[in-house]
């Protein structure tokens, strides 16, 4: 049983999850590795925070289920005796046109709501115990849509509003001892959006030096950056609690939806 602090992040196989928890292991942190799919990159990402020091295990775990998130919390403290972080990255996208509003059905409202919002509320319940006795962190994994209603579909901003409201309430709710913020990327480079348009690695660069034009630091913003400011919140900022931080280049002062026209469906 190690005497580090451990954190769980979820979603974690790739993208701004998989940099988290290896900035995480970085920072001195033990970490578990959650995925859905993606046994094989979970595995990389965890022995990318092995040779970073830390002691890491990859939980297959679909946070969507609540008993999946107190086996993965009950996992963490059996490993590492202990909670201190919780990073809720695990999302998806059905990446849908705005009209015609039947564009997207039930289920696939549904599953988006029961994805990026009630997995977050589920695993900060699981957590919330373990969090208190170590007067730990929750991060939550919002987006710029929250804020803005763009993005991959109308109801995907809905839930990163939801969401975002959400990590209000929990911290009021398990305030003082858990401190609950949100990091609010905007659009990020990812192989998932690479896939989501079916581009070749050179037209995604050309669309991506769009984007970058069109941001006022004229920049991208990568996962690492939101992964830098996930440790930020979760361990060097102890009196802040209940903030929603946009990281985008500054692209919400610009008008960009540059992302709008996508139509596959990712999920994490």
């Amino acid at each position: 049983m190690s005497l580090r602090p451990a954190a769980i992040v979820t979603g974690a196989s790739s993208g701004i999850g998989a940099a988290s928890a290896i900035a995480l292991a970085r920072a001195g942190l033990d970490v578990v590795v959650d995925y859905r799919t993606g046994k094989t990159e979970a595995e990389a990402v965890a022995e990318q925070c092995r040779e970073a020091g830390a002691e890491t295990v990859a939980i297959a775990a679909d946070v969507a289920d609540d008993e999946a998130c107190c086996r993965l919390v009950s996992a963490a403290l059996e490993r590492f005796g202990r909670l201190d972080v919780l990073v809720n990255n695990a999302g998806m996208t059905r990446i849908v046109p705005a009209e015609p509003l039947e564009s997207l059905d039930e289920p696939g409202f549904d599953r988006l709501f029961q994805v990026n919002v009630r997995s977050a509320f589920q695993m900060s319940r699981a957590a919330a115990k373990a969090l208190k006795e170590r007067r730990g962190a929750i991060v939550n994994v919002s987006s710029h849509s929250g804020h803005s209603g763009f993005g991959s579909s109308l109801v995907y901003a809905a839930t990163k509003g939801a969401l975002n409201t959400l990590t209000l309430g929990l911290a009021r709710r398990l305030a003082p001892e858990i401190r609950v913020n949100a990091v609010c990327p905007g659009f990020v480079a990812t192989r998932w959006l690479q896939k989501a348009k079916g581009l070749s690695q050179t037209e995604f660069e050309r669309f991506c030096d769009g984007v970058r034009r069109a941001t006022p630091l004229d920049r991208l913003t990568g996962p690492d950056d939101v992964a830098d400011a996930v440790v930020w919140l979760a361990l060097r900022a102890p009196a802040i609690t209940g903030q929603l931080l946009v990281i985008d280049g500054g692209a919400h002062l610009a008008v960009m939806d540059p992302i709008r026209r996508l139509e596959t469906p990712i999920e994490d």
